[in-house]
């Protein structure tokens, strides 16, 4: 669990729907996708196109009507762990990225290259 839990807080993801990121252990290790969705309190992201989940689904009978949702095999991104994961900077160099503060905003700003990344 993340240090930040203890005190009650959430912790703060330093990655964000929209970035692109690059897997760097797991089965899908190397390669690179933008992220979906992010959930903070269990510190997971969602990757376009990782990590795919097979769901058996059932057709079901939609109310009022004849027709029926589409029902078999369906293929859907699965939760990978934040740390598994590492941010592209501009390049598509993976980085690190620590937080700079001007007055209210956080910056996230990648380690190799100084470059700010929002």
């Amino acid at each position: 669990m993340p240090s930040s839990r203890r005190n009650g807080t959430r912790p703060r993801l330093k990655i964000r729907s929209g970035d692109q990121v690059r897997v760097i252990s797991g089965k899908d290790r190397g390669k690179s996708g933008r992220v979906l969705r992010t959930e903070p309190a269990k510190g997971r992201v969602y990757v376009e196109g990782l990590n795919m989940l097979k769901r058996h689904m059932r057709p079901q009978q939609v109310r009022d009507t004849r027709t029926q949702a589409v029902g078999g095999v369906i293929e859907r991104e699965g939760p990978i762990d934040v740390s598994n994961v590492m941010l592209l900077d501009g390049k598509g160099k993976p980085t690190r990225v620590h937080i700079e503060r001007e007055g209210a905003q956080r910056i996230r700003v990648a380690k190799t290259t100084g470059a700010r990344l929002d």
